[in-house]
């Protein structure tokens, strides 16, 4: 078993602490079948670093398990990592994540990019990431009033910590996903054809059996030709249902 990196450092009141979607992320992508898929895919040494982009980062638990497990995941150690989330205060616990583990456990040979405080992948150039990692708000619960994110994305003026409010609103942002748990991950899924690179870029996304993620992978397989969802990770069955599954996304090239 791969070392999952240490996230003590975080303050969990408000960002998401590492739970069971964080941890089927982190098995599906260090799974026998995923790494002989990644190696295949990425195994050239010749060919330019594979750049690696999560969403929603969270602690960074899964963006730093990439970045210092990316030998075994990989096949090769110098992948680029980039993380991007809506709460700037995970941005930071993140980028600590990340930096932490890659000079402690990896000695500094993956690539730590940045982690940027954005809107899912608003900030991210087209057909730039070869490997996309999304574990979305997916729970069926209101979204988040978002007309208050810029007043309770920092510590308020004259503060020196964030009010139990803020908290509160901060984690919404991690869990909450609208009608079926789908309304943040399908403004997600319309931004993949236009995100992944040309030819080999390769998406994970997690979703909750409310998300209907049968419904979910026949829909991304109409997306045109040589597009591909399958499930590749779960986290076991109750009563005739997956709880949690793991999606890969790629397109076959035509």
């Amino acid at each position: 078993m791969l070392p999952t990196p240490s996230t003590s450092h975080v303050c969990f009141d408000r960002v998401y602490e590492p739970a069971e979607d964080s941890y089927l992320v982190l098995d599906t992508l260090s799974s026998s079948s995923e790494t002989a898929f990644l190696r295949n895919r990425f195994h050239d040494q010749s060919s330019a670093p594979p750049l690696v982009h999560e969403v929603g980062v969270g602690s960074g638990v899964v963006l730093a398990f990439v970045a210092v497990n990316a030998g075994s995941i990989f096949g090769r150690h110098d992948v680029l990592t980039l993380g991007t989330d809506i709460n700037s205060f995970a941005c930071k616990a993140a980028a600590q994540t990340v930096q932490t583990a890659i000079e402690e456990k990896d000695g500094g040979r993956a690539i730590f990019l940045d982690v940027v405080n954005a809107d899912l992948a608003s900030a991210i150039r087209a057909n730039t990431i070869d490997v996309f990692i999304f574990n979305p708000p997916y729970v069926p619960a209101e979204l988040p009033d978002l007309s208050r994110h810029d007043q309770h994305n920092a510590i308020p003026p004259g503060k020196t910590a964030t009010s139990f409010e803020q908290d509160s609103y901060l984690l919404e942002l991690s869990y909450a996903g609208g009608e079926d748990g789908m309304v943040v991950t399908n403004r997600m899924l319309e931004q993949i054809p236009e995100l992944l690179s040309k030819g080999r870029g390769v998406a994970y996304v997690l979703l909750c059996a409310q998300n209907k993620p049968e419904v979910v992978k026949q829909r991304i397989r109409e997306w045109g030709a040589g597009w591909q969802a399958e499930t590749v990770g779960t986290s076991g069955k109750k009563a005739g249902w997956e709880k949690l599954v793991i999606v890969r996304i790629w397109k076959i090239a035509e």
